[in-house]
């Protein structure tokens, strides 16, 4: 009989770019989250990504790479900025963190 190799296992922190020690690890989870709505509006209005491109002023090429995450270049800003070019509103809420412990996140 094959012997199963036990796997060893580390609970999540709830952010994969901090667990595998990524400089600005909650800047990327942000800029993650935000690819993931532009990404999911992209679809949901059945746009090609050139037809994006157009929208969000920037070429092709550079919508294939950003949803494929390589988004490193873009601000926060920017991909906010895309957003709001599709269409989109961006409030930026700020209220006090649940039990002491605050967070960035995109909803």
């Amino acid at each position: 009989m094959l012997k199963r190799k036990v796997l060893e296992q580390e609970p999540s922190s709830g952010n994969v770019f901090a667990d595998l020690g990524v400089a600005d690890a909650d800047e990327h989870l942000i800029k993650a989250g935000l690819v993931v709505k532009i990404d999911r509006i992209i679809r949901q209005r059945e746009l090609t990504q050139a037809a994006a491109a157009q929208l969000i002023g920037i070429d092709q090429p550079k919508v294939s790479a950003m949803l494929a995450g390589q988004f490193r270049g873009y601000s926060v800003e920017r991909l906010m900025r895309f957003l709001v070019a599709l269409g989109y509103d961006v409030e930026i809420v700020v209220k006090p963190g649940k039990r002491g412990s605050a967070e960035l996140r995109v909803a």
